[in-house]
């Protein structure tokens, strides 16, 4: 049986991977799905944008006067250049802390030319140069306006965890004491819940009108407008989040996680999309989002062909030569609308 994604060497199948797809309305309707659109999933960096909520709703965004651009930048998962790193030790100046109050841990930077010139000037890494350093910048802020201990802002049990979980419940339906918890890349709580009520809360952030609470509402349609207005912060350059919502040009928001998660939202007709690579294959993702996208009748040629290297995404060798190619071979599964309504 032919899987989802295969990776092609030449003219001959090498690798392949499996998917799980789930495509939800903003009343909690299942449209499409492929795989297991319930499969329990730590959707990662995915919810960055939901974990940007109480920066907002506390207050801290607007009393350290938040730009859109750095709203965006506690949403990303960023690549460490100049322009992100700058803007993360902004943040914390404002809230009089340095460097050393980020616990994000540290990682060689996806900007090797950012890495390079650390190297060359005898720096070594720090934590700004981690791709969470955004979110944990919103973290401490909000932790900072609340008065509350800045030495534990990570811990499960902290106010600042609580804030969040209690959103992740609001915004994707799915009640917190089934949410189950572990650790996160960079030393955050994460969590596991399944891929449609992940996909739920995308299509609220792409279309957040239909909520009854208007203050969320309107969290959810800044954090949307500060990720596809300022998209440069939320991946960088060459990324497949930053290119996606910068061609779309607002109709899309985007977010990917770790362990090959891709999450998205249309404004356009509020759908919501979630997508897990089985095995974990982060190459598979962008394969996997452009066919849904084209299945789902999201975009127009102009926008699949300044996108082709993420459609077709290419198989390069050390010598940066295509050598092959990873291509989609999935049909989405329509359901019946009222299919899996999310109950009250």
């Amino acid at each position: 049986m032919q899987k989802a994604i295969s990776v092609l060497r030449g003219p001959y199948m090498e690798s392949t991977h499996d998917i799980h797809v789930a495509v939800v309305n903003t009343k909690g309707e299942l449209l499409y799905s492929y795989g297991d659109p319930n499969r329990l999933t730590f959707p990662r960096s995915s919810m960055k944008p939901f974990q940007a909520v109480p920066v907002i709703e506390t207050g801290a965004a607007d009393a350290y006067q938040y730009s859109d651009a750095e709203l965006s930048l506690i949403c990303a998962s960023h690549s460490g250049e100049g322009i992100h790193r700058s803007s993360v030790m902004d943040i914390l100046g404002r809230v009089q802390l340095e460097e050393e109050a980020l616990q994000c841990g540290t990682h060689i930077p996806r900007d090797i030319d950012s890495y390079n010139e650390l190297i060359r000037n005898g720096g070594e890494l720090t934590p700004v140069f981690s791709n969470c350093s955004g979110k944990h910048s919103g973290m401490l802020t909000t932790v900072v306006h609340m008065g509350e201990d800045v030495h534990t802002y990570r811990e499960v049990e902290h106010p600042h965890q609580q804030r969040i979980l209690q959103a992740i419940e609001d915004v994707c339906s799915f009640p917190k004491e089934k949410i189950e918890m572990s650790v996160d890349g960079c030393g955050v709580p994460v969590h596991r819940l399944p891929l449609f009520h992940t996909a739920l809360g995308f299509a609220r952030l792409a279309d957040s009108s239909s909520l009854e609470n208007k203050t969320r509402a309107h969290t959810l349609e800044r954090v949307r407008r500060a990720m596809t207005s300022f998209p440069e912060m939320v991946g960088g350059t060459d990324r497949f989040d930053t290119d996606l919502m910068r061609v779309f040009n607002g109709r899309i928001v985007a977010k990917a996680g770790a362990e090959a998660v891709q999450c998205l939202g249309d404004a356009e007709t509020g759908i919501g999309i979630a997508i897990k690579v089985e095995d974990g294959g982060p190459r598979a993702t962008s394969v996997a989002t452009m066919e849904v996208l084209k299945q789902l009748g999201i975009g127009e040629e102009h926008h699949f062909a300044q996108l082709e290297q993420y459609v077709n995404a290419p198989v390069l060798n050390a010598r940066k030569d295509t050598i092959g190619v990873i291509k989609a071979h999935f049909q989405l599964v329509k359901h019946e609308i009222g299919f899996n309504v999310v109950p009250n």
